[in-house]
C-alpha cells in the first residue's frame, strides 16, 4: 500500500485525503511536493492538497532515501534489476520511477545513483471501465486484436485490467494470458495480486514479452494475450507469434493520437499486414480514461 512506503510526514499530510484519487506523487529533492488529482496537479501542503504554492511541503533528500529504502525493503541491491530500467514496482502495482546519476559499465547501465526525483504512480481497479466499447473489442465471443493508444497515465493500464476481468465474466471459456512485464496490470507481489483481474488468468511477471508470448502460448494455451506498453521496435517479432498461432492479442502503447501513431517506426508495417482490427484512443481531457475514439483496421473511426 501507499503508506507503507511513505515517510511519517507525508503520510500525516495525507491523512483524509481521499487516495483513490490520486494518480501521482512528484518529488524533487528542494522543490514542492506536487500530488496528481484525477489528471490534474496540485501541491501537498501539511494539511492536504493545496493550489497555493506558499503553502506547498517541500521535498528533501531523507524523504527520498526513506522511501526508496522502504520501497526495497531496506535493501537498494536487491532490487538493482527493477532499478537500472529506471523505476521499482512494489505492492499493489504501484510503480516508483526514479531519476539521478545513471552509472554505466560497457556500454550498459549498472545502477542509478545520487536520486533525486520519485514519480510515485498509484494504480487503481475501476470497474466496469472498459464496458461501454466491449461490444467493439469482442464479437461472437472472438477478441479482435486490439491496440489501446494514450499519453502515460491516461488510463491504459486500468482499462486493460478491467477488460481482463470482463472478458473471463462473459466469454468463460476463454483462457486469457496477462503478461505483466512491469507488474501494473495485476499488481503481483511475492506471487499474490493485489488487483481482480478475474478466474480466468494466467500472469507472468517481471520477464520480457518475447519470453512470456514464446512460452505462454507453448505452455498456458491461451485464447487472448493482454499486455501493457509496447515497443514496435521489440515486440512486433511476440505479437506477430501469436496472431500466426490463432491467439489474440491486446495491448497498449504510449501515443497521444492517432497521427502520433503513424508516425512511430515499424506503425506502417503493423497496418499494412493488418495486425491490429481496433484502436482505441485514450485521453486524461474529461478525466483518466477518457475515450476519444475507436477505430478500425484501417483507421477509420467506428465510434468517436
Amino acid at each position: 500500500m501507499l503508506t507503507n512506503i511513505l515517510p511519517e510526514s507525508l503520510n500525516a499530510a495525507l491523512n483524509g485525503v481521499n487516495l483513490n484519487i490520486i494518480n501521482e506523487i512528484r518529488l524533487r529533492v528542494g522543490k514542492p511536493i506536487v500530488i496528481n488529482v484525477n489528471g490534474k496537479n496540485f501541491f501537498l501542503g501539511r494539511h492536504g492538497v493545496t493550489p497555493d504554492y506558499a503553502s506547498a511541503l517541500l521535498c528533501n533528500q531523507h524523504v527520498i532515501d526513506s522511501i526508496l529504502l522502504a520501497a526495497s525493503n531496506n535493501s537498494l541491491y536487491t532490487i538493482n534489476d527493477q532499478l537500472v530500467k529506471g523505476f521499482i514496482t512494489v505492492a499493489g502495482g504501484i510503480r516508483i520511477g526514479v531519476a539521478g546519476s545513471v552509472v554505466t559499465n560497457d556500454g550498459g547501465v549498472t545502477t542509478i545513483k545520487n536520486i533525486k526525483s520519485l514519480n510515485i504512480r498509484i494504480p487503481h481497479h475501476v470497474k466496469n471501465c472498459s464496458l461501454n466499447l466491449y461490444n467493439f473489442l469482442v464479437e461472437d465471443s472472438k477478441v479482435r486484436n486490439t491496440l489501446i493508444i494514450s499519453p502515460p497515465g491516461a488510463g491504459k493500464t486500468t482499462f486493460l485490467r478491467d477488460f481482463a476481468f470482463q472478458l473471463g465474466r462473459r466469454e468463460m471459456g476463454a483462457n486469457i494470458l496477462i503478461v505483466d512485464e512491469r507488474n501494473e496490470i495485476s499488481g503481483v507481489t511475492d506471487g499474490e495480486g493485489d488487483f481482480d483481474c478475474g478466474d480466468f488468468c494466467d500472469v507472468y511477471t517481471n520477464c520480457s514479452k518475447m519470453f512470456a508470448f514464446e512460452n505462454g502460448i507453448r505452455s498456458m494455451k491461451p485464447d487472448v494475450i493482454i499486455t501493457d506498453e509496447i515497443n514496435l521496435t521489440d515486440d512486433l517479432n511476440a505479437i506477430e507469434q501469436a496472431l500466426t498461432c490463432g491467439v489474440s492479442v491486446v495491448a497498449s502503447i504510449h501515443a497521444n493520437s492517432i497521427n502520433d501513431l503513424r508516425l512511430k517506426k515499424n506503425f506502417n508495417d503493423v497496418l499494412k499486414n493488418k495486425m491490429f482490427d481496433r484502436y482505441v484512443v485514450i485521453s486524461s481531457k474529461r478525466g483518466p480514461g477518457t475515450i476519444e475514439g475507436v477505430f478500425n483496421e484501417n483507421l477509420v473511426c467506428v465510434y468517436c
